[in-house]
């Protein structure tokens, strides 16, 4: 049983929702991301997504975009990504990490090269944004065979066949794309999210967790009450790219407060 499953049925048993906040490794500083990755468990965090600096994303928004820009900058590649995460787990054996990106970076990498060098630094689970389900059967059974989960995007035009494609697929949980656009955009449809989660249940039997529009703990306490994990990523950065020289203060905080608003759905 993977770290993911271990959290999320645990959480299951106390009736709390996941929080999944999102940093861009590198971002503001590589020296800062492992750091950081401390600070959002001790502010609450359930599972971290940490995002490998690309130079051409496709579902990401201006602010994360902005983020991987300085990242790769910086000099940033996706074997540093792996090596901070081993660094993590010097001190965390416990908090489920999953790197999320683009195809590119794993591909110049090898397929099967990236998927064992990530079990061995102490990934949990990957987000390949433009690996799609009909293209990933071969990267799915590479993840399997490290037990490691393969994370999947559904949005709110995702057709039925999609959704049961991904079902059989999937592991760990599904990210559900709350709004058609890209992340930091737009205004959150409550009433769309109520509709598609059960669906997604129903195909995948995963947990379902939901980002793109949550910024503070309202929003978040909102979600909580539909979804098994909340996913909050721009509204983190933006924090980090207001405040570079207080990071660490600024993002605790913020990840706290957005944690409260979660669990007070559990209440």
């Amino acid at each position: 049983m993977s770290r993911i499953q271990q959290t999320f049925d645990a959480l299951k048993a106390q009736g709390k929702k996941a929080l999944i906040p999102f940093i861009t490794a590198g971002d503001p500083h590589p020296a800062l991301t492992v750091t950081l990755l401390h600070t959002l468990v001790e502010a609450g965090a359930d599972v971290i997504e940490l995002g490998v600096p690309f130079s051409d994303p496709m579902a990401d928004g201006p602010t994360i975009q902005r983020a991987s820009e300085r990242a790769l900058a910086k000099g940033v590649s996706l074997r540093q990504v792996l090596a901070m995460v081993s660094e993590f787990r010097e001190k965390d054996g416990e908090t489920p990490i999953v790197l999320m990106g683009y195809a590119n970076p794993i591909e110049a990498m090898g397929m099967e090269a990236f998927v064992a060098a990530a079990a061995e630094a102490g990934v949990d689970g990957v987000l390949v944004v433009d690996y799609t389900p009909e293209e990933s059967a071969a990267f799915c059974a590479a993840m399997n065979a490290r037990d490691l989960d393969t994370i999947f995007l559904l949005a709110p035009t995702s057709t039925d066949a999609r959704i049961n494609q991904v079902g059989q697929l999937a592991r760990g949980y599904v990210y559900y794309v709350s709004l058609k656009g890209v992340t930091g955009s737009g205004a959150l449809n409550f009433d769309e999210v109520a509709e598609r989660i059960p669906k997604i249940r129903e195909a995948t039997g995963l947990p379902v967790g939901v980002g793109f529009g949550i910024r503070d703990a309202e929003t978040a306490k909102r979600i909580a009450g539909m979804a098994d994990a909340v996913v909050v990523g721009s509204r983190i950065i933006e924090e980090m790219e207001k405040y570079p020289d207080d990071a660490v203060a600024r993002v605790k905080g913020l990840v706290a407060d957005i944690r409260r608003g979660v669990d007070a759905a559990s209440k």
